[in-house]
C-alpha cells in the first residue's frame, strides 16, 4: 500500500515528498523518483484518486490546443484578425472560423469584428513555433458585447470555475450575472445591475487571492450572502 503525505489544497514547494508507493501517479507539477512522488514547483496539491498534481500559485499563460480563451482583436488583414490572448504571440482568427455566414470576396471584416473587440474563442491549433489558430465554431463561443473584463492569475482559473463549474455557477446564481472564465486568465462579467457586477468581480478576485487557502468555498458563500450548502460547491 502506498502512503499519501499531502492534504488536498496544501501549499507545497519543490522537493516536497507528496506520496510514497506505486499506488500514486504524478501528474502536472510533480514527478516520480523511484517510489516517491515529489513536487517540482510551488503550488497547491490536488489529489484525484491515484493522481497527484501541483497547481501553480502563479505563472504566465501557456496556450494549449482546446483552451477556451477571452481574446481582444489587436489587428486585422483582408481575411483574418490577430487576437491578443495574453501571450507573447498573437493568435489568428480566420473569416471561415469566425462565422458560418457566406462571406463574399472583399467583404468588410469590420462588420464582424473591429480592433478592440473582445471574443470568447477556442484554440484549435497550437504549433511548436507557437502559431495559434482560433475558432468561434462551438457552444458559447462568440463576440462579447457589454459587460466588463477582469484579469486573474491563469493558474487560478480551475479554482475559480470549481469542480463541474460549481464555484462559478454559485457566483452567477447569487449575482444574476453572466460570467465566462477564459483559461488565459481573462474573465467576462455581464449583469443588469452594476452593484451585482461589482459583487461578482469582488467574489472572483477573492478566489484569485485566496485560492490556496482552506475554507475558501465557505468564505465565498458568506461573501455572497448565501447560507447552507447551496449548489454542492466544492
Amino acid at each position: 500500500m502506498g502512503q499519501l503525505f499531502v492534504e488536498e489544497k496544501k501549499v507545497v514547494v519543490p522537493g516536497d515528498v507528496l506520496a510514497i508507493g506505486m499506488d500514486y501517479l504524478p501528474a502536472g507539477g510533480a514527478f516520480r523518483d523511484k517510489d516517491k512522488v515529489i513536487a517540482s514547483q510551488v503550488g497547491v496539491a490536488s489529489v484525484n484518486e491515484r493522481l497527484i498534481r501541483v497547481i501553480p500559485l502563479a505563472g504566465n499563460y501557456v496556450p494549449q490546443r482546446g483552451d477556451v480563451v477571452v481574446g481582444k482583436v489587436s489587428d486585422m488583414t483582408y481575411s483574418s484578425w490577430f487576437v491578443d490572448i495574453g501571450y507573447a504571440y498573437e493568435a489568428v482568427l480566420s473569416i471561415k472560423e469566425a462565422t458560418s455566414d457566406f462571406v463574399e470576396r472583399g467583404a468588410e471584416l469590420t462588420d464582424y469584428f473591429m480592433i478592440g473587440d473582445y471574443m470568447v474563442a477556442k484554440l484549435v491549433n497550437v504549433t511548436k513555433s507557437k502559431a495559434m489558430d482560433l475558432s468561434l465554431r462551438g457552444p458559447g463561443l462568440r463576440k462579447i458585447q457589454g459587460g466588463k473584463i477582469i484579469s486573474v492569475t491563469p493558474a487560478k482559473v480551475p479554482r475559480i470555475v470549481g469542480k463541474g463549474g460549481s464555484m462559478i455557477n454559485m457566483i452567477k446564481d447569487a449575482t444574476g450575472c453572466n460570467v465566462i472564465a477564459g483559461q488565459n486568465g481573462r474573465i467576462w462579467i455581464s449583469g443588469k445591475d452594476p452593484d451585482m457586477e461589482r459583487k461578482a468581480t469582488e467574489a472572483l478576485m477573492l478566489i484569485n487571492d485566496k485560492a490556496h487557502t482552506r475554507g475558501l468555498t465557505e468564505r465565498v458563500r458568506a461573501f455572497l450572502g448565501l447560507k447552507g450548502e447551496e449548489n454542492g460547491v466544492q
